[in-house]
């Protein structure tokens, strides 16, 4: 990696104490904290107060996609332990995995688990296997699948991990990693912010192993990430037409929601879409479609830190994040949020 690249990804790096990494939920998914950033000021509070921080007329969107069990762990037949993940399903019988260790693993070679459960590896390219699995890529998760919650946890899943390392809009199996921002949602805060007026709506993107990976360099030359499936439905579009026209509010819930919309909106307005996007969006990304974002804290160096400063403004949400370090906030998925109202003068939009 050049000197530039490595320039450009020291402006995006912070010291966190290690400490203020959430490796386990709160007691309660209200119990998180949120710090809001609006007009370059910090406002410390907490999820329960989100009702008072919104407007009758607001609308959240929110990422339904639900996590898969993909982590899968077996034995070669000569008796070496294997460990599958599962990064994106093709069809019932097929999908694309990473395996470890994957060194002396061989076109062809079958993983046999219980009964009729098998998994038969297919094809490899440099990123990862095409497997076939027997009688379904769903049974074998079924089965023996495990949440693959992030490799920063530094811990084997747990029974509460199967409910907390999901949102309550958790419905379209395909994700690797959970939407972290709508873990905070809990039933009844959901019911206080439609008493309250916000209306919710849902998108489907697929989080896949790239939101955890460092960025390479070709990416940021290229300003394209990795691709991720998403799809976004001509229901949500007039939903959110008809809150923009009656003056209310489009919050993303989380960087991959905002993902979806800005992408389906690059070529004009918003219009219903599915498909793969590798949108990139850095400083002096015009955002098209939302007028506030609600996130976790990010790693640093990372692309979904670049996508939270260009929205809010890169030295308000970098000194935001030393805010939050000073005041012992909990940092990533099973961290506090940030609800970011963009400065007019800091977001270029359309």
């Amino acid at each position: 990696m050049n000197s530039d690249i490595e320039t450009f990804l020291e402006r995006y790096d912070f010291d966190l104490p290690s400490d203020q990494i959430a490796r386990f939920p709160t007691p309660r998914r209200i119990d998180a904290r949120i710090l809001q950033v609006k007009d370059e000021q910090f406002f410390d509070g907490h999820m329960c107060d989100l009702p008072k921080l919104l407007q009758a007329g607001d609308r959240l969107v929110v990422n339904d996609t639900k996590v898969m069990h993909a982590r899968i762990h077996t034995h070669r037949k000569t008796g070496g332990a294997v460990e599958i993940l599962i990064t994106k399903l093709i069809d019932d019988q097929h999908c694309r995995a990473l395996i470890r260790p994957s060194r002396r693993i061989k076109q062809g070679e079958i993983f046999s688990i219980e009964e009729d459960h098998t998994i038969q590896c297919l094809s490899r390219d440099e990123h990862s296997w095409i497997l076939s699995c027997t009688p379904s890529v769903h049974a074998i998760m079924q089965k023996i699948g495990e949440i693959p919650i992030p490799p920063y946890f530094n811990r084997k899943a747990t029974a509460e991990d199967e409910t907390r390392y999901q949102s309550r809009f958790a419905k379209n199996l395909g994700a690797v990693a959970a939407s972290t921002a709508s873990l905070h949602l809990s039933d009844q805060l959901i019911s206080e912010l439609k008493d309250k007026g916000v209306s919710f709506s849902t998108i489907t993107l697929h989080i896949g192993m790239g939101t955890f990976a460092p960025l390479r360099a070709e990416q940021i030359i290229k300003k394209k990430l990795h691709s991720e499936w998403f799809s976004l439905s001509q229901q949500t579009v007039d939903d959110i037409a008809a809150t923009k026209r009656n003056g209310g509010r489009v919050i993303a819930v989380g960087t991959t929601v905002t993902r979806c919309l800005e992408a389906a909106a690059q070529e004009g307005e918003l219009c219903a879409k599915k498909g793969e996007t590798d949108i990139f969006i850095q400083e002096d990304f015009s955002f098209r479609v939302i007028d506030g974002l609600l996130t976790n804290f990010h790693l640093p160096k990372s692309s979904l830190l670049m996508l939270v400063c260009a929205f809010g403004g890169k030295e308000t949400i970098m000194q935001a994040y030393q805010h939050a370090i000073t005041q012992q906030y909990r940092f990533y998925s099973y961290g506090d949020a940030m609800l970011i109202w963009p400065s007019v003068a800091e977001v270029p939009r359309s």
